[in-house]
């Protein structure tokens, strides 16, 4: 191993740059129907509930932590345990966003049919748009993992996991600027660990983003 490191480095870093660009190329599938989704996460009266299964899953619990974090009520349900009952806990007011890879996740699948059948409304997250998980969805949103080997052959959830979180991350940020949700509320909620020792945060989050309002987007 020792005589190898050269080559252990370079393809640790091969491998970084690859995630690298996996998430730069995310940035140019963001158009028009992503203000679509944050206008209905924005007029949703109940909360964001996320969902998934393996790794999808577990970049949903996350989502629901930044959403909740940053000022947009949002909890995570796993599709198995909502499919076990938990689901009664979802209302027609509530929004779901439920994320899968490859879209042929039966239960995840079960679970986006049957919130429909209850009028929840489900936004898919996934790269296959066709799949019988996102074809069951209220809205599908695509995102893609460029360059494919991100995932270690195109399987192992890697590059895509952070594909996901991005996408999410930027939702989370959008939301908080359109709700105008100040620092002074982040800290009220999360007085814990380091963020709560701050104290000279700016009153306000500064990214140049506001959302029209609605009597001047008529």
């Amino acid at each position: 191993m020792a005589n190898n490191e050269d080559g252990i480095v370079r393809l640790a870093r091969e491998f970084i740059d690859r995630e690298a660009r996996a998430l730069a190329n995310l940035a140019s599938l963001i158009d028009e129907s992503f203000v679509d989704i944050v206008e209905r996460v924005l007029a949703t009266p109940g909360k964001v509930i996320t969902t998934g299964a393996g790794t999808s899953g577990i970049m949903a619990a996350r989502l629901a932590h930044i959403l909740a974090v940053s000022g947009t009520p949002a909890l995570y349900l796993s599709s198995q345990d909502a499919l076990h009952g938990g689901m009664a806990a979802i209302t027609r007011e509530d929004l779901v966003i439920a994320f899968s890879k490859g879209g042929q996740s039966a239960e995840l699948t079960e679970l986006t049919v049957r919130l429909g059948e209850r009028g929840v409304h489900v936004i898919a997250v996934t790269e296959k748009p066709e799949s019988p998980f996102a074809l069951a969805a209220g809205t599908v949103v695509r995102v893609a993992t460029d360059p494919v080997d991100a995932d270690p052959g195109g399987l192992i959830a890697m590059g895509s996991t952070l594909v996901a979180g991005a996408w999410g991350d930027a939702l989370a940020t959008t939301l908080m600027a359109a709700n105008q949700y100040d620092w002074k509320e982040v800290l009220h909620s999360h007085p814990a660990g380091i963020v709560g020792q701050q104290t000279k945060l700016p009153e306000t989050l500064s990214l140049g983003l506001s959302l029209p309002d609605e009597k001047e987007s008529r």
